[in-house]
């Protein structure tokens, strides 16, 4: 019989409703309901091929499966089921050399993330497996923790585990509404009976989307048709044999249950499944062997055996993707209504830190995992596209096994966003990246000629690289650039209550001046970084807050959450456009322009001001991201052209340029200023930071007291620091791990070339004690490379040029 009322609903009955579940009640949460439409698994869960491969590109992801990983043995003890575990460890192969490097930068970061890996020749790959062919294999990758789960047995291990914890499972139960009252969900119905609650978490799989929609919710999950195959009998357990992963084949197989080996692999050119509904249990389509055939074929080729055997069984049903390739986390716009979803064939490998991110999610307000790159407020409206979901997602499961280069921009379902000067990008030959939908100039092709000395980084760093870039840091170093902004977030926070409410949320003081702008972090109640961003007082009661271009619909959602119903808080992105003025000849460029008086008396850095701009009414704000003089200035977007236009003809006499992303990057690596996502997380505190001088103790705010607790115990563990590498040709991506004295003991979250400097740059988490001066050593594509821990800010720290 279904309950009148739960604390929380779970709608989906595979791993991962089944693990939330199971995590929510180990927190104390044991009034959940589980409903599934089917019997446990039959949804995309039990037809999984059960991969688990515990390196992952991103440290959190790779988190969760390690734990993942280590809940299986306690679900055994705690159940006395077999999750279906078996940890045969892994084989990943490489075949070109591209592959190769690939392989020795997952083994760099396997040592930052803590996972047993080594790089084997040939010879020592047979010994792993010696049904391989390894006559074209350059090296391997061997990672004992990997292996493979049977599907069922982890979801009835999981679904035993949340029963003996008092969470009710109900089957053969199909919700068919989620009521919504005042913006928040209020009940689940069923045919059955209605269930009131305040959560519910939909664990739906491949039907996500359409429970989303139950509630008015657009979620981007795109079910696209995966297929795998069973071999005929080898004539030996195949239990036993490792994971296999050749990614140059497009081909992944394992051994399982039966004698024969399952292969599976990611095709070129996919298939979506968009049902009108999802009421059919264990959904399976008609093998597609045409589609197979390359996956096949590069199957018998490595594994020579399999040449003399058929296919015994062809399991073809459909997965959850997503637009990114990365999971769907997190609260949806509807207060209480919960995603997991879009686990793009890895849900069983991650089903335990799914578990367990979610329900300290839900329970504390926040998980102990950085999870933005995970995040369902990383997508904003244009998501709600099904084509523009659709075609994102079938592009990046074309290219699955693809190498992944840093810089590489894809096309697919581009231009979507695009500011009021792109007409002027083409004309100055612009290199286009794009981030949440925006297109932006990473460089402009006409600079490409201004500094022809400039030297290309080694290896991946220089793969997507113009001389350009150093061109761009000199004319801004020299003279000015001219940088697109316009795709950065823009909230206008206003009412009665928006001082409270921001000063509340802020680490910064925001009680200043109107007029006035300050840099301040966001933080959680654990003293983590939420969102860095920027507040300009435009009035007594009304604010503009500007943060960066992925975080608008995150950093909106956490404001509003903590609002209260006297403040207003409106996206303001696409009604305005931002062009930065950033160089020594900013003021010389910008003051015959306006009738304003520019001087440093007048416009003193961190202020803001209206200013008519030629033509152009403005909100200029003197605040800088290269660490040179200079204004951000704001437009409404129907003047953003006529503005490039006019300064760049009042700029060109005294040697302005189009600049783009990568010298902003340069730029600020030189000057130490902090990138979110990767030197700011929602685990890392603005004291491990290196941003305490913008925290004030002296006033009460979300954080304070973690913070406080965090100084009384002498201050964190660990610190940002900057590093400079003794080789400047050699650039660091990110993720690299650090050693000091020979010991591994932090990472790298950025690096870059500072053109300026004439260094390579990299900034890292590294123990509290070690001090400026420390030799360390980074290792980079599996080799260490030493480098030395610096005073910051490499260049102009004494902020001359900044006040100039």
């Amino acid at each position: 019989m279904l309950p009148a009322t739960a604390r929380v609903v779970v709608i989906g009955g595979g791993v991962a409703g089944c693990s939330i579940a199971y995590h929510l009640a180990r927190l104390g949460w044991t009034d959940v309901v589980l409903v599934e439409q089917h019997e446990l698994t039959e949804g995309t869960t039990w037809h999984s091929a059960g991969f688990v491969g515990q390196l992952r590109s991103t440290i959190s992801q790779t988190r969760m499966i390690m734990y993942s990983s280590g809940l299986y043995a306690e679900l055994r003890e705690r159940t006395g089921l077999d999750p279906g575990w078996r940890g045969v460890g892994g084989l990943r192969l490489a075949t070109t050399a591209a592959r190769v490097e690939e392989l020795r930068r997952q083994a760099s970061s396997a040592t930052t993330y803590g996972l047993d890996m080594d790089l084997l020749g040939p010879a020592e790959t047979v010994d792993r497996l010696p049904l391989l062919n390894v006559a074209d294999v350059r090296l391997a990758g061997w990672l004992p923790g990997d292996g493979w789960l049977e599907p069922a047995q982890l979801a009835e291990a999981l679904a035993a585990g949340a029963r003996s914890l008092g969470v009710r499972i109900v089957t053969g139960t199909r919700v068919t509404g989620i009521s919504v009252s005042n913006g928040r969900v209020s009940a689940v119905e069923t045919p059955v009976g209605r269930i009131t609650t305040e959560v519910v978490v939909n664990a739906a799989g491949a039907a996500a989307g359409q429970v989303g929609l139950l509630a008015g919710v657009d979620l981007p999950i795109v079910p696209i048709k995966h297929q795998y195959v069973v071999s005929d009998t080898l004539g030996m357990p195949t239990m036993e044999l490792p994971t296999v992963r050749d990614p140059d084949r497009i081909v992944y197989f394992r051994g399982g249950d039966e004698t024969g080996l399952l292969v599976g692999g990611y095709v070129r050119d996919p298939s979506l499944f968009w049902p009108a509904s999802m009421d059919q249990p264990r959904t399976l389509f008609e093998p597609d062997m045409p589609k197979f055939t390359e996956s096949w074929e590069n199957a018998r080729h490595r594994v020579p055996t399999l040449r003399d055997l058929g296919i015994a069984r062809v399991v073809h049903g459909p997965e959850a993707f997503t637009p990114d390739g990365e999971f769907l986390l997190g609260e949806t716009p509807v207060a209480g209504l919960w995603v997991a979803a879009g686990f793009c064939v890895h849900g069983l490998a991650a089903a335990g830190g799914v578990g367990k991110v979610m329900a300290e999610w839900i329970v504390d307000g926040t998980p102990e995992y950085d999870v933005s790159t995970m995040d369902v407020r990383r997508f904003g409206g244009h998501a709600a596209s099904r084509r523009w979901a659709s075609t994102k997602a079938i592009d990046g499961y074309s290219r699955y096994y693809d190498v992944v280069y840093p810089g590489q921009e894809w096309q697919a379902a581009r231009p979507l966003r695009r500011s009021a000067v792109w007409p002027r990008l083409g004309e100055l030959d612009a290199a286009l990246g794009e981030k949440a939908g925006w297109e932006r100039a990473n460089w402009f092709g006409v600079n490409a000629g201004l500094t022809p000395q400039a030297q290309r980084p080694k290896g991946w760093a220089g793969r997507y690289w113009s001389p350009a870039i150093a061109g761009e840091v000199a004319a801004t170093t020299s003279a000015a650039g001219l940088f697109d902004q316009s795709s950065f977030a823009k909230l206008d926070v206003r009412g009665p209550g928006a001082l409270a409410l921001l000063n509340h949320l802020c680490a910064n003081e925001i009680d200043r001046p109107v007029g006035s702008l300050v840099y301040t972090q966001l933080l959680n109640a654990r003293g983590g970084i939420e969102a860095d961003l920027t507040v300009t007082r435009l009035g007594e009661q009304h604010f503009r807050v500007v943060t960066s271009t992925a975080c608008g619909v995150r950093d909106a959602d956490w404001i509003r959450k903590h609002a209260t119903d006297d403040v207003l808080v409106d996206d303001v992105t696409g009604a305005y456009g931002c062009l930065c003025l950033w160089g020594p000849a900013a003021r010389d460029i910008l003051q015959p322009l306006t009738d304003a008086s520019l001087s440093n008396a007048d416009f003193p850095f961190m202020r803001a001001r209206r200013l008519t701009v030629g033509h152009v009414p403005v909100l200029a704000q003197r605040v800088t991201y290269v660490g040179e003089l200079g204004w951000e200035l704001y437009a409404s977007t129907e003047y953003v052209l006529t503005l490039w236009d006019t300064l760049s003809a009042a700029g060109q006499p005294l040697g302005l340029r189009p600049a783009g992303y990568r010298a902003i990057d340069s730029m600020r690596l030189e000057k130490g200023y902090r990138v979110w996502g990767s030197d700011l997380t929602t685990d890392t505190d603005p004291f491990a930071a290196g941003l305490g001088s913008f925290v004030r103790l002296d006033k009460p705010f979300l954080g304070r007291d973690a913070l406080t607790a965090l100084r009384s115990a002498g201050g964190p563990s660990r610190v940002l620091r900057c590093l400079v590498l003794d080789d400047p040709g050699t650039v660091c991506l990110g993720s690299e791990p650090v050693r000091v004295a020979g010991v591994a003991c932090g990472r790298v979250t950025s690096g870059g070339f500072g053109y300026r400097v004439g260094a390579s740059i990299a900034y890292a988490y590294l123990p509290a004690e070690v001090e400026v001066g420390t030799p360390v050593e980074v290792s980079v594509f599996d080799r260490w490379i030493p480098a030395v821990v610096r005073t910051e800010p490499l260049y102009d720290p004494k902020m001359l040029r900044v006040r100039a």
